[in-house]
């Protein structure tokens, strides 16, 4: 016996290796090489398992486990910072999910029990799979990403009552609606949830916090271990006793250790457990996947898989959009929750024990869910092609600009010269407070709605809209702006509204911020002047720390700062400029800048002429011109006076800059 299943799962490991390195390479989540090698491996192909039941076992196990570590990472401080998005938009997608696909089962005649549980599986999608890709492509901080972030919270939320509810409408005579609603077995039903909640209150609140610090005491990773394998497993067995499944128990005793200051400890000790464990729960699904009445109705297969990813994507789209945001985020949100989810899986697993599922049709659910599950990274590389596409459609042209809902405020026909800021985040609220201590004007663009209110209540100039829409950018006065800062997390709506920028005004000059090193080339192509790397800038923080460790010397450590960061984006700048002027010496002439610096009271040119100190001979740097009283003067000769307050606009290398920055401030008695 033994021997037998130790055969088994080498066979299983094996076949997924391979699998998963063919589907690694066309970019297919690995999620889906396990239930392919399931199909590979099961009675209906080439039934290479013969011990079908302790795979089984396994595949309980992995389920549990995977609840159990869902629930220890879901934060409910995370869940209010989005509480927005995850309860209303998650509610309107399940909600409007739901309703359809239940409502298109009993329009075809299924029986009201069948119809409640398949409105269940096709409502929710896949959180792994969605979470995996977006963080692949950088855009789980975009505006769509959050988005999708939030109502996938929601359906893992939703799933719970969901599961719950199975030996309910299992326990329904004929499946008839009628006693789904009626009397004891519902009161019952509320009195259990209502009891759950409280004992998962209790626990969390007071006692698992207080075991969990005696048991970290002991300094005993062993114990520790014990302790949460224990946790799980027995709330798991303590919930199973009201009906609900074990998976629901290890998702609540999840939850349970969230709230303590181990749940972060706790993670990386099952993480390993559940990964492994886990593998045999897509695989024990694929096993039970019939290939045979697959292709003997794959007319039907097709036509039903075409219905679920449309509608979901469309009905998922709609919950944005009710919202307020831009056509473009909303369509994202709904191409990348257009798939089944784990959970629906453990829904239906639960409804064919129950009874409430045919064979047939949950045969159908499988290669449904299979095949939106594959189809998602190339779903959502078709994403942003897409909606570019619909958002040109003049009958969408407002929904597309993200006016929905949301007053875009008064434009600005007579500002000019002015700053556009793109993403009111972290940076771009820094940059609005500098510019208004620098009484710079500037109109702030954001197409999220939370922080356009916001802005709004503290007195900023912000626009709701998509910036990639042309239409927006006109409502900021984009022709007339003289520098356009873009800072948002959406890695391609960068490159589009670069692009849009620089095709609506060729003289001003775009700021871009990223994340890697890697796509500032691309950016300099379409049209950047400048892009700010946070990979880069990180770089230079740490080594900055690092030589401060060192008692390096001030004055040479920002020597080096500049060099580097001279250097770095030099070797990235490939750009043509059709004509030179001064400022074109930054990006045309290796390790050359022009930057401004104040004259500061009691610094030792306060007071001198250009002449006097003779700064290009004894400093390599030349003033080229000097800004006193809102003035600017040129054409400046040796008999120049240097004023304290001037603002000295300097040329030269970075490092002889860093060094001579220290004439220009206050001397330290």
């Amino acid at each position: 016996m033994v021997f037998a299943l130790f055969t088994d799962i080498l066979i299983v490991f094996a076949i997924a290796l391979i699998v998963g390195l063919i589907f690694n390479r066309i970019k297919v989540p690995p999620l889906v090489a396990f239930i392919l090698t399931g199909i590979i491996v099961g009675p209906y192909g080439f039934s290479l398992i013969q011990s079908e039941e302790q795979v089984t076992v396994l595949a309980e196990i992995g389920i549990i486990l995977l609840l159990f570590t869902i629930g220890l990472e879901f934060s409910f401080k995370d869940l209010w910072k989005i509480r927005l998005i995850a309860l209303v938009g998650g509610a309107l997608q399940v909600g409007l999910s739901f309703i359809f696909f239940c409502g298109l089962a009993l329009l075809f005649g299924w029986p009201p029990g069948q119809a409640i549980l398949m409105g269940f599986l096709l409502s929710l999608s896949s959180t792994a799979i969605v979470l995996k890709i977006l963080h692949e492509r950088g855009e789980i901080d975009s505006p769509h990403g959050s988005i999708a972030l939030g109502i996938l919270i929601f359906q893992d939320l939703a799933a719970i009552p969901m599961i719950m509810a199975i030996p309910f409408l299992a326990s329904t005579t004929l499946f008839n609606i009628e006693p789904l609603l009626s009397g004891t077995d519902l009161v019952w039903l509320v009195f259990q949830d209502i009891a759950i909640m409280i004992t998962l209150i209790v626990s969390a609140k007071w006692i698992i916090p207080r075991l969990l610090y005696e048991i970290a005491k002991t300094k005993n990773q062993e114990m520790f271990l014990l302790f949460v394998v224990l946790i799980c497993f027995g709330v798991a067995w303590l919930v199973s006793f009201t009906g609900a499944s074990l998976a629901i128990g290890a998702l609540l005793a999840g939850l349970i250790i969230s709230g303590s200051e181990y749940s972060h400890q706790a993670v990386s000790i099952i993480l390993p457990f559940r990964d492994i464990f886990t593998s045999f729960f897509f695989i024990s699904i694929g096993m039970l996947l019939n290939i045979h009445f697959v292709m003997a109705n794959i007319g039907l297969v097709i036509v039903l898989i075409i219905i679920v990813l449309c509608a979901k994507a469309l009905l998922a789209t709609a919950a944005p959009l009710a919202l307020g945001y831009p056509l473009r985020t909303a369509a994202l949100t709904g191409l990348a929750l257009a798939q089944v989810g784990e959970f629906s899986f453990i829904i239906a697993q639960s409804g064919m024990t129950a009874g409430i599922l045919p064979t047939d049709t949950y045969q159908m659910f499988l290669a449904i869910a299979l095949v939106t599950m594959a189809a998602t990274p190339f779903v959502l590389d078709l994403g942003h092609p897409f909606t570019s596409r619909i958002c040109r459609i003049p009958a969408l042209s407002r929904i597309a600009q993200g006016t929905c809902g949301v007053d875009d405020g008064e434009p600005h026909p007579e500002r000019k010269d002015h700053l556009i800021i793109i993403g009111f985040g972290i940076t771009g609220r820094n940059l609005a407070r500098a510019a208004k201590n620098g009484h710079i004007p500037y109109t702030i663009v954001e197409l999220n709605p939370d922080l356009v209110t916001a802005a709004r209540l503290e007195g900023e100039p912000v626009i709701f809209g998509d910036a990639t829409s042309e239409g927006v950018l006109s409502h900021a006065g984009v022709r007339l702006a003289r520098i356009a800062v873009v800072a948002i997390n959406d890695p391609i709506a960068i490159r589009k509204i670069t692009a849009q920028v620089r095709r609506l005004n060729s003289g001003i000059t775009i700021i871009v911020r990223t994340r890697y090193i890697s796509e500032m080339e691309a950016l300099y192509l379409i049209g950047a002047d400048e892009v700010i790397a946070e990979e880069f800038e990180t770089s230079v923080e740490i080594f900055t720390v690092v030589l401060n460790k060192y008692f390096i010397p001030r004055d040479q450590i920002d020597a080096f700062i500049s060099e580097v960061r001279a250097g770095g984006y030099q070797m990235l700048r490939k750009k043509s400029e059709p004509q030179a002027g001064l400022p074109d010496l930054i990006k045309n002439i290796p390790n050359i800048t022009i930057t401004a610096l104040t004259i500061e009271e009691g610094s030792l040119l306060a007071g001198k002429t250009l002449g006097g100190f003779n700064l290009r001979k004894r400093h390599n740097i030349t003033i080229l011109a000097l800004q006193r009283n809102g003035e600017t003067h040129t054409g400046l000769g040796g008999e120049t006076l240097l004023l304290a307050g001037d603002v000295a606009i300097v040329y030269g290398t970075p490092s002889y800059i860093a060094l001579a920055a220290g004439l220009f401030r206050r001397e330290k008695s």
